[in-house]
């Protein structure tokens, strides 16, 4: 049944999702947003332009999605109301109890957060993260890189966000449009696990009276990443396991000789 149900929803998500989200998409995966990154990294070292990347980082994305707030998103986005009435009778099974030092509560029903290990969770979370960012206006935006005439300026996957800029101005812009309707849907943007990467010159950020910090590089989706498109770290990181890797496969060529003979 919920083979079924998510079939349903991948043909919604390739409807209404951008090409810039690619968490949990048939045919999409990390490599392709790693290479998008980089690719645009080098593109913007080729024309000597300046980047600027905020990485940004939700806290407990996934707990936080508030369930009436989901149905109306999935309306809007002409998710059908059958559909939609499946996914609604799915959640109102759940309730919960809490331990105490006195004994345990009653139960409640829950109203928050997508189910764990749920193999519908990944693209609810999808539809309600697509909302923030239609609402942020971050295709209507017009910061960002300009690449073969289309503007961009962000890549996702999942909850996974990268914002980009062609200025620090417009970067905090979009950030803070970002932050706002994220809060709006009750996601609050974890600022001490943010960072900020540019090949240009920036300045001090305070979000909330928090300190964002800038580094020179940032690990996205398992990849070392830099502004200014050098591959060097990631290619010292990768040398041990190709060392790892090949060890048994030279192993393997040995016993294979021995058993031939």
């Amino acid at each position: 049944m919920l083979k079924i149900l998510q079939a349903r929803l991948q043909q919604y998500m390739n409807r209404e999702l951008p090409d810039v989200q690619a968490g949990f998409r048939k045919g999409r995966g990390t490599t392709e947003q790693i290479a998008n990154i980089r690719w645009i990294t080098e593109k913007a070292r080729e024309f000597q332009k300046n980047i600027y990347f905020c990485f940004i980082d939700y806290a407990k994305a996934f707990d936080y999605v508030d369930h009436n707030k989901l149905w109306k998103i999935l309306n809007e986005m002409g998710i059908s109301d059958y559909l939609i009435c499946l996914l609604r009778n799915l959640y109102a099974s759940q309730e919960a109890t809490v331990g105490t030092g006195h004994g345990t509560t009653d139960w409640f029903q829950i109203g928050k957060g997508v189910r764990q290990g749920c193999i519908l969770s990944p693209c609810l979370f999808n539809f309600y993260a697509e909302y923030i960012m239609r609402n942020a206006g971050l295709e209507e935006a017009h910061a960002g890189i300009k690449i073969a005439g289309r503007n961009i300026n962000n890549l996702r996957y999942a909850d996974d966000t990268t914002l980009m800029a062609k200025s620090e101005e417009e970067l905090k812009s979009l950030l803070v449009k970002v932050k706002v309707e994220s809060e709006k849907a009750g996601l609050k943007l974890n600022i001490k696990k943010m960072k900020i990467t540019a090949s240009g010159p920036v300045t001090s950020w305070q979000i909330n009276g928090e300190t964002m910090d800038t580094v020179s590089d940032f690990i996205f989706l398992g990849s070392n990443i830099t502004a200014d498109g050098d591959c060097s770290h990631e290619i010292k990181t990768l040398t041990p396991w190709k060392k790892n890797y090949d060890q048994p496969r030279q192993h393997i060529k040995k016993q294979r000789h021995y058993f031939a003979n």
